[in-house]
């Protein structure tokens, strides 16, 4: 889970890298007609098209292609990809997210082990989602319920391939 978290994350860095290179090749080009993009950005924000533009003027001098990055392409310090820590947040995840599985095994009789392994995952697949909503700042339901679905539909789907090849009684 960490690695593939690790691996989707770096080509998001990966693509954010080449989208700010291409950015700063553009800027020593044809600095003037990136300024004019970044104003033409401002007036669809709401700006006066003069205010825009001394706004243009005051960021690019200031440091240009981080007001490119931030107001074109959508890349700032706080949004910009970190695969290491997405890597380490997905596995404490699955750790977590694993332990209550695992509990249940010990504790519960061969008989019931099924059923109860499939509603532990499903209570915790709907806790983690709404804890990681309530830390993120996001809505708890929305992605507790988003998190549950698809987490269950994931069990299914892979007892049903079970099933099919006999790997699952």
């Amino acid at each position: 889970m960490a690695a593939g978290e690790y691996v989707s994350v770096s080509s998001q860095a990966d693509a954010e890298k080449a989208d700010l290179e291409r950015e700063r090749k553009e800027l020593s080009i044809d600095g003037e007609s990136e300024r004019n993009e970044l104003a033409s950005i401002y007036v669809k924000r709401g700006l006066e098209p003069s205010l825009a533009r001394h706004v243009a003027e005051q960021l690019m001098a200031h440091d240009a292609l981080t007001a490119h990055a931030r107001d074109e392409l959508g890349i700032s310090d706080i949004s910009t990809a970190r695969p290491v820590q997405a890597a380490f947040a997905s596995a404490g995840t699955f750790a977590v997210g694993a332990a209550m599985p695992l509990l249940m095994v010990l504790v519960v009789p061969e008989t019931a082990l099924i059923p109860c392994v499939v509603a532990a995952s499903i209570l915790l697949l709907a806790l983690l989602g709404g804890f990681g909503a309530h830390a993120g700042g996001a809505p708890v339901t929305r992605a507790a319920v988003r998190v549950t679905f698809w987490g269950s539909l994931a069990m299914a789907l892979t007892a049903g391939v079970g099933t099919l090849f006999g790997a699952v009684a």
